[in-house]
């Protein structure tokens, strides 16, 4: 059997047991692809990560879902990352560091900053925008027992790494009352024309007075019903907000998970003009949880 380093970090949080968990496994070139699922799976957590070797960046990692792999996401890069500091692997210097990470999807610029005594804020700029199809109202609208009334805008599939339809609606009642029909779900993605694997609900209104969004992302099984902060689609629905003029300002606080007793937040810019965005900085905090070996 194998033995491996990991810590558990509750990432876009400054607080323990707030924000979303991710399992962080250290030097796992050689672990496969079929056990880093079961490790998923066996955490009952949304996703795990992996680092590994690269050639072309700093550090490398690689993220998995209880199905398979995704080429990018957010909270298990401020997981990973965070995890990093501790082990002392990245310090800072002048409360600052920069490096790059090698995903699935290519090579992420980081930079953390620390202030003080706050805990240091990781910040990934995650990739180009590109908005892909638009989505009919009514039958997006439909898995979750809503109706198109309900919806502010079309929904439209986004990606800033990995792919989300982000579906806005009026207001925090109307997101409150949002169920996942998995059945309705399976059948809309095995359409030709759906292009993406998962749908981010999303209302361009905070829970705290810091905040100006507040989404939900609803998950079939095997994973979790619920994710508490999903940070790669935060990047997409900011895309789709400041590209559709929902956002006054490009830079916002994202906040996830409160209902869920769960509370993340995420410090968000979108880079370049409505039209043609060319970037996303998302930002957090992690807090490592536990440390111990993994044996397989």
């Amino acid at each position: 059997m194998a033995s491996y380093e990991f810590d558990w970090v509750d990432a876009f949080t400054t607080v323990p047991m707030g924000g979303n968990p991710c399992v962080v496994v250290h030097g796992a070139a050689d672990l496969p692809a079929a056990d880093r699922i079961r490790l998923v799976r066996e955490t009952r957590l949304s996703e795990c990560a992996y680092l590994v070797p690269s050639e072309t960046a700093d550090f490398g990692a690689r993220y998995y879902l209880a199905t398979e792999e995704i080429p990018m996401a957010g909270h298990p890069t401020v997981a990973t990352v965070a995890s990093l500091l501790d082990r002392g692997l990245v310090t800072l210097s002048g409360g600052e560091a920069e490096f790059t990470l090698e995903v699935g999807a290519g090579i992420l610029p980081i930079r953390v900053t620390q202030s003080g005594d706050a805990p240091p804020v990781i910040t990934m700029k995650q990739f180009q925008p590109t908005f892909g199809a638009v989505h009919d109202r009514a039958e997006v609208a439909d898995i979750f027992g809503l109706g198109a009334r309900h919806l502010l805008d079309d929904p439209q599939t986004v990606s800033t790494g990995s792919a989300f339809c982000v579906m806005a609606l009026r207001d925090h009642s109307v997101l409150r009352r949002a169920r996942l029909d998995s059945t309705a779900l399976a059948q809309w993605l095995e359409r030709p024309s759906t292009d993406c694997r998962m749908i981010f609900l999303t209302v361009p209104q905070g829970v705290t007075e810091a905040g100006q969004t507040f989404s939900r992302l609803l998950i079939a099984p095997p994973g979790p019903a619920e994710d508490p902060f999903t940070g790669s689609a935060t990047g997409c629905m900011a895309a789709y907000f400041w590209n559709r003029g929902h956002l006054e300002q490009p830079r916002f606080v994202a906040e996830q998970g409160y209902w869920m007793d769960r509370p993340g937040q995420a410090l968000v810019e979108v880079l370049g003009p409505r039209k043609a965005p060319t970037g996303v900085l998302v930002g957090g905090s992690g807090c490592v949880l536990m440390r111990g070996q993994l044996t397989l």
